[in-house]
């Protein structure tokens, strides 16, 4: 799964939620359309959680995030309801995100910490080289960038729903996975060039590490 996750995120989040979508609306209400075609993303979500094989940070993230969204959903009780909620969910979670930035603490440092700890890296060592002033600012443009594309994708999702009402749904999927694309891709060049930068410091250079520093 891990070398075709490009396409298995398109599988799973955009290709069987619209045909669900498309297919079943006729036949039931667009409420319980919209909450079926959930659900292979939903099991996919799980699968991917699975596979990290380790409970840290990153995949607490992913099931909160899946479970609030999911209850938000079932609680929703109509169709257009559920389109809003969604709405004010994204602009939460762009708020969480800056939120972390604020406190110097950006969550996409910690998803990082995760990922290098995975591979066989002292969490320890990498979270003072990753609070070096120049790479924790990365990581906060980093972190910026998610709750850029979490306002966007909320205020654009406000218009489609404005102009279109409940046929916004098959187009907000549409633009959810293309930014989720384009938000991972900046993502992974910030952690590539993270990782030049570091191997490119001087060695005696001092981490900026707050929790260190007290």
């Amino acid at each position: 799964m891990h070398k075709n996750i490009v396409v298995w995120d398109l599988i799973c989040y955009v290709i069987f939620p619209l045909l669900i979508w498309n297919f079943s609306r006729d036949y039931i209400s667009d409420y319980y359309a919209m909450l079926i075609s959930s659900v292979p993303g939903i099991i996919y979500s799980i699968i991917r959680f699975i596979l990290l094989k380790k409970i840290n940070l990153l995949g607490i993230f992913m099931i909160a995030n899946l479970s609030l969204g999911t209850l938000i959903d079932v609680l929703s009780g109509s169709a257009i309801r559920m389109l809003w909620n969604n709405v004010f969910f994204s602009y939460a979670f762009a708020l969480f995100f800056i939120i972390t930035i604020m406190m110097n603490k950006p969550i996409y440092l910690f998803f990082s910490l995760d990922v290098v700890e995975m591979q066989g890296h002292n969490r320890d060592k990498m979270k003072k080289l990753f609070y070096q002033s120049k790479t924790l600012t990365i990581f906060k443009l980093i972190t910026l960038g998610f709750a850029f594309r979490e306002v966007l994708l909320a205020s654009i999702k406000v218009w489609l729903i404005m102009k279109y009402g409940v046929d916004a749904f098959d187009k907000g999927i549409i633009l959810r996975q293309v930014l989720n694309w384009t938000i991972t891709g900046i993502s992974i060049y910030g952690f590539i060039h993270i990782s030049k930068m570091l191997n490119e410091s001087k060695p005696n250079e001092k981490p900026n590490d707050p929790f260190i520093q007290k």
